[in-house]
């Protein structure tokens, strides 16, 4: 299937589960790895994952457009479009769109990262492991409001400033 066989694929399904046209750009790209397809929020644009049309067809496909859809329409709406949020939850329902993809078969699954820091509270010592690095003066400890200081995990390290 070609890049524009795919645009008017997703403007039919638009028109058709949503009421409203697809105005921008949709194609595919082969380098997405974990997702079956993403909406970009600046240029309103929607990429698909051409493997997933491969291997689990047009009905798997099309539950992947819904979803994107879903945050296209929403974002443009000035609405929830995060899937977190109950407006892109209730819509994704109500159009039968998919919640995750499946996984491609090969994929490499993410390794979990270690803690490589941890912020520290000055008055009661309580920790908070971090695997990115924080800052410490956007933060208050949780059991005494305390002022947080961030420690580096890793050996030869310090306090970090």
């Amino acid at each position: 299937m070609s890049n524009e066989e795919l645009q008017q694929w997703i403007e039919r399904v638009s028109l058709s589960s949503f009421g409203v046209p697809f105005r921008h750009k949709a194609s595919f790209n082969s380098r997405l790895t974990t997702t079956g397809g993403r909406y970009f929020t600046k240029s309103h644009n929607i990429e698909i994952n051409p493997q997933q049309l491969a291997m689990y067809g047009h009905e798997e496909t099309e539950k992947i457009i819904k979803h994107e859809l879903c945050h296209y329409h929403l974002h443009l709406a000035k609405r929830g479009y995060m899937h977190r949020d109950a407006d892109f939850k209730s819509l994704l329902a109500q159009v039968g769109g998919s919640r995750y993809c499946q996984s491609l078969p090969g994929a490499k699954a993410r390794k979990p990262q270690p803690y490589r820091y941890k912020l520290v509270c000055t008055a009661c010592s309580t920790e908070y492991p971090r695997k990115r690095r924080a800052d410490p003066k956007r933060y208050r400890c949780g059991n005494c409001a305390g002022k947080l200081k961030l420690v580096a995990l890793e050996e030869g390290k310090g306090p970090v400033t």
